[in-house]
């Protein structure tokens, strides 16, 4: 594959080494990143259950979100989005900080 870079991700505890172009790199791992949080929720909510359930649950709900959501958005922007939205609520909550403290 020409204009990939390889990276290993990290998830469930394993690591898996991908080749990908350099400017979904970011995107990819925070894709990752969202994977592992689910999981995490999983693992907290639901007790009894092995590593391979956690992962076809969280697969499970990653294509019923592909199915289900109709913003347009996919769940890894709607995370991001989230993000900024609470880091605007947080600063209008300081009233007291000044506006370029605000940091997206």
């Amino acid at each position: 594959m020409e204009n990939t870079i390889p990276i290993t991700l990290w998830l469930a505890g394993r690591s898996y080494r991908i080749r990908v172009k350099p400017e979904e790199e970011q995107a990819i791992r925070q894709a990752m990143k969202v994977a592992e949080q689910r999981l995490a929720k999983l693992r907290n909510d639901i007790v009894g259950k092995d590593e391979q359930d956690f992962l076809a649950m969280c697969l499970m709900m990653y294509a019923t979100d592909q199915v289900t959501d109709h913003s347009g958005f996919t769940p890894v922007q709607q995370d991001t989005i989230q993000e900024m939205m609470q880091s605007i609520d947080d600063c209008l909550e300081d009233k007291s900080a000044p506006a370029t403290d605000l940091v997206l």
